[in-house]
């Protein structure tokens, strides 16, 4: 989604998604489908949350805009700017940081020429480090898009990103 660009609104299967997601709560208690929803938005609206839509989620789900922002950025799995084509996402939390996510990060810095936190000029990659991916166990773990990546090392690293299209 660009700024500037239409307002936000979610398409006809979109819609019919958030009916399932409402399903799953009482009705008094739609509200608590708010995170299943961003994640919704992010993929609705070009892999991020702009303001607008953020705003527009508050709207439709009748809760106020601060309850959105609070939760949206919280977390690290919902983009507040614009991502690359591949969002790969590094976890350096403790598990992962002993079993090497720093030569990870290391390998895709080099691999993909650009730091964490940016966006390489043909918006391709985008590198995150992020607090956890809730994969503890498989450490080292990065993500790519919805997929993870587990037991990593520098030249499977290496391999995965060879394999993007």
């Amino acid at each position: 989604m660009k700024a500037g660009g239409p307002p936000p609104r979610f398409s006809e299967a979109a819609l019919q998604e958030i009916g399932r997601i409402y399903a799953r709560y009482p009705k008094e208690r739609h509200q608590s489908a708010l995170m299943p929803i961003l994640h919704l938005a992010q993929k609705e609206f070009g892999g991020w949350l702009s303001v607008e839509a953020l705003d527009y989620v508050a709207e439709f789900m009748g809760i106020p805009n601060m309850r959105v922002y609070e939760v949206a950025t919280f977390y690290t799995m919902y983009n507040l700017k614009p991502v690359g084509r591949y969002h790969v996402q590094v976890c350096t939390n403790i598990s992962c940081w002993l079993c090497g996510s720093e030569t990870v990060v290391k390998t895709l810095e080099k691999k993909l020429g650009l730091g964490v936190g940016k966006t390489d000029d043909e918006g391709r990659f985008t590198l995150t480090e992020v607090e956890c991916l809730g994969a503890c166990v498989h450490a080292p773990v990065m993500q790519i898009n919805d997929d993870y990546y587990e037991h990593l090392t520098a030249e499977q690293v290496a391999e995965i990103v060879d394999r993007l299209p």
